[in-house]
């Protein structure tokens, strides 16, 4: 019953990490445009991207405009997210 439950947890843990990555694509895309910072849809991606962003941000420059940030924040949640699927094939 207890891997049953961590199966599901594990499962809807991945389906939060995918809605996270879009978030984050959704970001960068907000920030090639020159979108209303008081709109709330943009308010709310900031918010919930720019801890994690900041932190990249100190140790990867900017190369000449192109900020590398949320490609390397999309890999970590990735890898994150095979970490898990390993998990809920050894539960499985």
């Amino acid at each position: 019953m207890t891997s049953f439950f961590l199966f599901k947890i594990v499962g809807l843990l991945n389906a939060l990490l995918q809605l996270y990555i879009f978030i984050v694509i959704g970001r960068a895309v907000i920030s090639w445009v020159n979108a209303d910072p008081y709109n709330p849809v943009v308010r709310f991606l900031v918010q919930v991207t720019d801890p994690p962003l900041e932190r990249i941000r100190r140790y990867i420059p900017s190369m000449g405009g192109l900020d590398l940030s949320p490609m390397v924040l999309i890999f970590a949640v990735m890898m994150l997210q095979w970490v898990l699927e390993y998990i809920r094939l050894v539960l499985s």
